[in-house]
């Protein structure tokens, strides 16, 4: 709890210490995807395929719960 302001006052300080500045203001053509762009798409995925296997996973669990109950 003593460090409740330490993130504030981190995030405020880490623009001030950037030494180049954000923007240049020069345009450019994107001619493909940045590899950033190519990575979150990855994680995307990713979790998707996460999601949908622990749902399988479980609904095969309830799937077979309830047909060993109505054998019984």
């Amino acid at each position: 709890m003593r460090y409740v302001f330490a993130l504030p006052l981190l995030l405020t300080a880490i623009p001030a210490l950037a030494s180049v500045p954000p923007h240049s203001g020069v345009i450019h053509t994107r001619s493909m995807p940045e590899l950033s762009d190519i990575a979150l798409f990855g994680m995307a995925v990713a979790g998707v395929w996460l999601a949908r296997r622990a749902l399988r996973k479980r609904f095969a669990k309830q799937a077979d719960a309830s047909k060993a109950v109505s054998e019984d």
